[in-house]
C-alpha cells in the first residue's frame, strides 16, 4: 500500500492527533485487513459504532466519574472518520487535515452569531434560541441553494422515527406543517417520556399481531406528511 506522507497536524499542533494520523496511515500500509478497507465496507462498522457511541449516553456514561467508556466511544467513531479521510489521501483527493478545515469554516460561516466571517468573535451574541436558529438556517441556505424544500438532505435512510422526527423540526423551522394529526399532538394533558415509551411499543405491538411492518408504516406516514407540507 502506497507509503504517502502523512499530513500535518489538526487542532493547532497536536501531538496526540499527529500521533493518531500517523498510526492510521501506518495501518493502512503495513496490516492487510486494515489496507483492504473500502469507504463502502466501512459503513456497517461506522453505523455500529455511532449506535454504540448512543448507547454510552443513554445508559449514563457521560458522568466525569463514569466517562471512561464514553471516551472509547468517542476514539471508536473518530476511527472511523481518519480512515475515511486517510483512504481519499491515498487517492490525492484531502487528508485530515483538510476535513477539519472544512468543518472550521463551516462552524464559522454556519454560526455567524458568534463569528465574523473572518472566524474572529463578534462583540456581542444573542440571548434568543430562535434568533440563533434563523441565523443558522439562513446561512445553510445560502450554501445549499439547489434545495426546494424543509425536507431536501433528510437521509432517506435514517430509521423511521427519527425521520419523522427531523421532518416534523424541518417543518416546524420552515415555518409550515401539515394538518394530519395535529389536532390529536396539541391535545392536552401531561407527556412523560414514559408515556410516550409504552404508547410506541403499543403501536408496534398491535402492527405486529396484525401483520404490519411498524418501520414502513412510518415511513409512508412520514412521506405523506412531507407531500401535505409542500403540496403535489
Amino acid at each position: 500500500m502506497g507509503g504517502a506522507p502523512t499530513s500535518g497536524t489538526a487542532g493547532g499542533g497536536s501531538t496526540a492527533v499527529a500521533r493518531l494520523v500517523e498510526v492510521v496511515a501506518q495501518l493502512r500500509e503495513h496490516c492487510l485487513w486494515t489496507a483492504a478497507l473500502t469507504h463502502e465496507s466501512l459503513v456497517e462498522y461506522l453505523v455500529e459504532e455511532s449506535y454504540e457511541l448512543a448507547e454510552a449516553i443513554e445508559t449514563g456514561h457521560t458522568r466525569t466519574e463514569d466517562a471512561e467508556e464514553l471516551k472509547g466511544e468517542l476514539a471508536d467513531v473518530l476511527f472511523q472518520v481518519l480512515l475515511h479521510a486517510r483512504i481519499q489521501q491515498e487517492r490525492g483527493s484531502f487528508d485530515f487535515d483538510e476535513v477539519a478545515r472544512f468543518l472550521t469554516d463551516k462552524l464559522v460561516r454556519r454560526n455567524r452569531h458568534v463569528f465574523r466571517p473572518d472566524g474572529t468573535l463578534q462583540d456581542s451574541f444573542p440571548a434568543a434560541v430562535e434568533e440563533i436558529v434563523a441565523g443558522y438556517d439562513a446561512a445553510k441556505a445560502v450554501e445549499k441553494p439547489g434545495r426546494r424544500t424543509p425536507f431536501d438532505g433528510i437521509p432517506r435512510s435514517l430509521p423511521a422515527l427519527t425521520l419523522a422526527a427531523k421532518s416534523l423540526d424541518r417543518a416546524a423551522r420552515a415555518g409550515t406543517a401539515g394538518t394530519d394529526g395535529a389536532e390529536e399532538a396539541s391535545a392536552p394533558g401531561p407527556v412523560t417520556e414514559e408515556d410516550v415509551g409504552n404508547l410506541l411499543f403499543d403501536v408496534v405491538r398491535r402492527a405486529t399481531a396484525n401483520g404490519v411492518d411498524a418501520e414502513q408504516a412510518l415511513r409512508a406516514a412520514v412521506r405523506r406528511f412531507q407531500r401535505d407540507v409542500t403540496g403535489p
